[in-house]
């Protein structure tokens, strides 16, 4: 198992899903971690539960679409585990809903949260690295979390899509600009996982079909992203950057 003793990480949308297992798996490899959403009840819960397992971790209130937040809230993480050198940037919305009749708040919402909450979150997070010596130790990691709709055109979610090929794309912008400091940016871009953001689709007769439409006929379950994840998180990412990671169980095939 990947070992993360002495590292302090920062999991953006930490208060359930993905987001949730991240913060575990990283203080289960022994990383201290800064668990950050809106939602404070749960964040106090999953820190709580972390502690139980003898782990160090804070919960921090962030909301990822409000750039002047971003900064401050690393600083706490800082300041209440130590310099950070891990950045994962998973805060995410759904975006769904058809182009002729999106409206021009929920297009903003869906990019202030999937890419500039991105965008901010790393830039932040590799000022800090490059200060605190995370960089120059070339343990400075940056995981973006994307999609498959990066790549694919999916009826409805036209902007989620679009939202989502951009964070690939910043993340091969931001990997090369960020190349002399020796801070690795990867991308994980997941299939379709059961979530809070979809369960209720998936729950329909139209999400059945989708899933019956898959080659596995499957969702994937969210162990499916550990190992890939905890990679990029580790030591064996050194000579790793600018990677999108398709984990996808074959569902855009």
């Amino acid at each position: 198992m990947t070992s993360l003793n002495g590292r302090v990480a920062v999991v953006t949308g930490a208060s359930s899903g993905l987001g949730r297992r991240f913060a575990h798996l990283l203080s289960d490899a022994g990383a201290s971690v800064a668990l950050m959403a809106r939602r404070e009840d749960r964040l106090a819960s999953e820190v709580e539960a972390i502690k139980e397992k003898g782990g160090q971790a804070v919960a921090l209130p962030l909301d990822v679409a409000d750039p002047e937040a971003v900064g401050p809230a690393l600083d706490k993480a800082e300041d209440a585990l130590g310099p950070i050198s891990i950045m994962v940037n998973n805060a995410g919305v759904g975006g769904d809903g058809a182009a002729l009749s999106m409206s021009v708040e929920r297009y903003d919402n869906t990019f202030d949260v999937n890419v500039r909450g991105v965008f901010f979150g790393a830039r932040e997070a590799a000022k800090r690295m490059i200060d605190n010596g995370a960089a120059e130790a070339e343990r400075a990691r940056i995981i973006n979390i994307a999609s498959i709709a990066a790549f694919a055109t999916l009826p409805g979610l036209s902007v989620y899509c679009a939202s989502k090929a951009a964070v690939v794309a910043m993340t091969k912008n931001l990997a090369r600009e960020w190349s002399k400091h020796r801070i690795g940016v990867n991308a994980i871009c997941p299939g379709y996982i059961e979530t809070e953001i979809n369960s209720d689709w998936f729950a329909t007769e139209g999400g059945q079909r989708q899933i019956q439409g898959f080659p596995r006929r499957r969702l994937m379950d969210e162990s499916a992203l550990d190992a890939a994840f905890m990679m990029l998180a580790g030591d064996d990412a050194r000579f790793i950057t600018g990677a999108a990671l398709t984990i996808d169980d074959g569902q855009a095939l």
